[in-house]
């Protein structure tokens, strides 16, 4: 088969894209032909060695995949050959990743496909989506009274906030960063887009927050948080969300963080069980075939090009370039 690996870590031209041999499946797992993968920033991590995780020789990069299955181990009754499923937390904790045209992977981490749905779509929404769903309702635990904000309202999670708050009937705000944009994140469903080149951004959201005395749930996607900012848009007994900035060291406002009765939730998905995400796979499946689910696709590329993928996606989420809406998604 196919494949993109690396047998060293480093820049994205460590990529190599190549054969090697086809998986088998063991007991339990599924064999998946692939027919899409999508980038996240923690793949850029892991091939540049910011992650120091055991890795393969060779390493097949990725973590999302849908497609098709081709074949069943022993052991597996969830699926059979020929539905089509996707998945996500592949690359990591010693699985195989999903850069390539055939994936063996464990049953537990992989949903059925809806009718109707694309597997693009699915795999754009796959690690994004299970991690935005993770952080709203196990941790923040949302309701359709909360109004949550997200900053990136059309960057991978951001977006997925965005649907799946909407779709528990919370209110959501979200910054982006272009007229552009703040037309997409409202297509999405969110009820206030604000420029975050606006010098009167924070003015803006706290009128809009003002007939809940504030924001009830803060879903912070930047690596670089301000918590001095968020705790002072917050209402009492609030909820913030971290899950990104692993080098992070920010100043802290602990007085004014527990005279509102606040409450911060750090989480990264991968640390989630089989059984955590098989509920934010049912959700996005029922979001997904009601019509509701659409990650934005921002780029695309052949399997082939996954080394211009890389870049692409580091870039962006280390260099800031702002190139870049929503998620790449590639196709064997």
């Amino acid at each position: 088969m196919k494949a993109a690996y690396i047998t060293r870590t480093g820049d994205p031209d460590v990529i190599e894209y190549g054969d090697l041999p086809d998986p088998e499946p063991g007991p339990g797992q599924v064999l998946v032909r692939t027919e899409a993968v999508a980038v996240n920033p923690i793949d850029t991590y892991v091939r540049g060695g910011l992650v120091s995780i055991e890795l393969d020789d060779p390493y097949t990069i990725g973590c999302d995949l849908a497609g098709v299955v081709e074949a069943c181990g022993d052991g597996v009754d969830r699926f059979a050959v020929g539905d089509r499923v996707w998945g996500s937390n592949q690359g990591l904790l010693g699985r195989a990743g999903t850069f390539s045209e055939l994936a063996a992977v464990d049953e537990q981490w992989l949903y059925g496909a809806p009718d109707g749905v694309s597997s693009e779509l699915l795999a754009a929404g796959a690690l994004v989506g299970l991690t935005a769903h993770l952080g709203l309702f196990l941790h923040a635990g949302v309701t359709s009274d909360d109004l949550v904000f997200v900053n990136g309202g059309t960057g991978g999670v951001g977006a997925a906030v965005v649907q799946l708050a909407k779709g528990a009937g919370a209110r959501v705000a979200a910054t982006v960063g272009s007229a552009e944009k703040q037309e997409i994140c409202r297509s999405l469903g969110a009820d206030l887009v604000v420029d975050y080149h606006d010098p009167d951004m924070d003015q803006v959201l706290a009128e809009f927050a003002a007939g809940t005395g504030g924001i009830d749930v803060w879903f912070e996607t930047l690596r670089e948080p301000t918590p001095e900012r968020t705790i002072d848009l917050m209402a009492k007994r609030g909820r913030i969300v971290l899950m990104a900035g692993r080098a992070a060291r920010p100043e802290f406002p602990v007085g004014p963080f527990y005279t509102k009765d606040l409450r911060l939730f750090g989480f990264a998905m991968f640390n989630a069980s089989a059984d955590e995400q098989q509920i934010c796979g049912e959700t996005i499946n029922e979001l997904a075939a009601a019509g509701g689910w659409n990650p934005p696709i921002g780029a695309r590329f052949p399997l082939s090009e996954s080394a211009a993928a890389h870049q692409l996606q580091q870039d962006n989420t280390i260099g800031g370039l702002g190139t870049l809406t929503g998620k790449i998604v590639l196709t064997p």
